[in-house]
């Protein structure tokens, strides 16, 4: 006979109590644990620094090619300048790869010659800021996704970390640390900054982080441009990379 006062009898008429979940939000700046990323387990966290240029496609094919171990994983770091959409140099970054005569290219003319203003002092209507800032944003996604197909091309798990900052250099060294890496890889030159010179320095932005960087750093010495490779098309029109020499050139008197 059922006794109803029994503590280790069940009646299964009774209402239950829901399952309990809480969520943990998680924030661009702190994952959820319970989300894994491309890079999570791996031996080393290598960071490749990139300002979207020649120079840090160079850098990454670099590290494919001569720095990076079975079990590490890459991020690629860029970090974005605010003051970009007021008519700052956009640096090395070269926009001749969009095809559409209407899209990034013809904004970007028309920030750094001839800016539509509404005050003295030359500042870019709100509206416009933020349809190139949009439009600068969607170009930097599709072209870090392009530096990184080397990393895909060879099944290297990797990850792209953008960050927007006006002071590039020690925003970069901050993420570094942030991020855990085992060292940083960028190029001499590039960023938005002058070409090495003569005297052959590193350029401000890598000179920095040698110097700030909590890890080790890595600089990459972009090849002079006519020593790199000549590009010719084949039978098929594929494009075939050819080595240049130029051996003569630098022969010392």
């Amino acid at each position: 006979m059922h006794n109803p006062h029994n503590p280790t009898a069940h009646d299964y008429s009774d209402p239950q109590l829901p399952q309990i979940r809480i969520h943990h939000p998680s924030s661009p700046r702190h994952q959820s644990a319970a989300t894994p990323t491309p890079t999570a387990g791996a031996r080393r966290k290598i960071g490749v620094a990139v300002d979207l240029s020649d120079e840090s496609a160079y850098a990454v094919r670099w590290a494919v090619q001569h720095y990076i171990r079975p079990g590490d994983a890459v991020i690629l770091l860029h970090v974005s300048p605010t003051n970009v959409l007021f008519g700052a140099d956009w640096g090395s970054i070269d926009l001749s790869i969009n095809t559409d005569p209407n899209s990034d290219e013809e904004a970007i003319n028309v920030v750094n010659t001839t800016p539509t203003t509404t005050n003295n002092n030359n500042e870019i209507s709100t509206p416009k800021r933020k349809l190139l800032e949009e439009d600068y944003d969607a170009f930097t996604a599709t072209k870090s996704a392009d530096l990184a197909k080397p990393l895909k091309d060879a099944q290297i798990p990797y990850k792209i970390h953008i960050v927007k900052d006006h002071d590039m250099k020690e925003r970069l060294c901050l993420e570094v640390e942030r991020l855990g890496l085992s060292a940083v890889i960028m190029g001499s030159r590039g960023f938005g900054a002058a070409r090495r010179g003569s005297d052959g320095k590193l350029g401000s932005v890598s000179d920095y982080c040698v110097h700030h960087c909590v890890c080790p750093v890595v600089v990459v010495r972009y090849p002079d441009d006519e020593a790199v490779v000549a590009v010719k098309e084949d039978e098929e029109g594929e494009a075939v990379i050819k080595p240049v020499d130029v051996s003569h050139e630098h022969k010392k008197g």
